[in-house]
């Protein structure tokens, strides 16, 4: 697991001052024919490419994942141990902070579910928080994590994850907004306590409820 912060960028000095100037927020409610996109958002058949300006170079055969904190059973997985786990199909939308919405993602992986039953986490585990090969980290509640339709994936539309939308495995949680999802996923830390991440901590909501438009502290 990388203990270094991301370094600024130009990106996240200007995610930031939207954070403080609340951009993007409508405090419009979403009507109920349009219940499957969040207000504020807005449709694109594009999969834009957002990080924090380094894409890591980990191969499938340099990658791991480490799964340990307030759990019973760790987990320290090469990519062929964590592919020979029971693998999910999920189709789910994608809601980014930055306003654009993608429909129909289909993908493949691990459920987050199936990994729960694997780690077991402890009764007083709470929040899990995802560390990617990057540097950066966002936090979740343990129920969010555990979601339906959340899955570890390594592939999309039937394709390898690419490395620049953040493979070879990234987390997907198809509820929050899109920076929840960590790209580069190198390790899976559950917690008694919460730990607010790298976007978590300069302004942006600890959660990321789409629907709620929660995408600033204070939201």
């Amino acid at each position: 697991m990388s203990d270094e912060t991301p370094s600024d960028s130009k990106l996240t000095r200007t995610k930031q001052k939207w954070a403080h100037e609340g951009r993007f927020l409508t405090g419009k409610i979403t009507r109920p024919e349009d219940q499957r996109l969040p207000p504020g958002q807005h449709l694109t058949k594009d999969w834009p490419v957002l990080d924090l300006g380094v894409v890591p170079p980990v191969s499938r055969e340099r990658w791991h994942l480490d799964v340990y904190g307030a759990v019973e059973t760790p987990v320290f997985w090469t990519f062929a141990e964590f592919a020979s786990q029971k693998q999910t199909r999920f189709t789910s939308d994608i809601h980014c902070v930055t306003t654009w919405s993608r429909y129909d993602n289909e993908w493949e992986g691990l459920a987050t579910r199936e990994l729960l039953a694997l780690c077991q986490p402890r009764e007083d585990a709470q929040f899990v928080v995802l560390h990617s090969y990057d540097g950066y980290t966002t936090n979740l509640a343990l129920e969010d994590f555990a979601a339906e339709d959340a899955l570890l994936a390594h592939s999309w539309s039937g394709q390898p994850l690419t490395e620049e939308h953040g493979g070879p495995v990234r987390l997907v949680v198809p509820h929050l907004y899109f920076w929840k999802s960590a790209k580069w996923l190198q390790a899976i830390e559950f917690r008694t306590k919460d730990a607010p991440g790298f976007w978590e901590v300069r302004g942006y909501h600890n959660r990321g409820d789409p629907w709620a438009e929660q995408r600033y502290s204070g939201d």
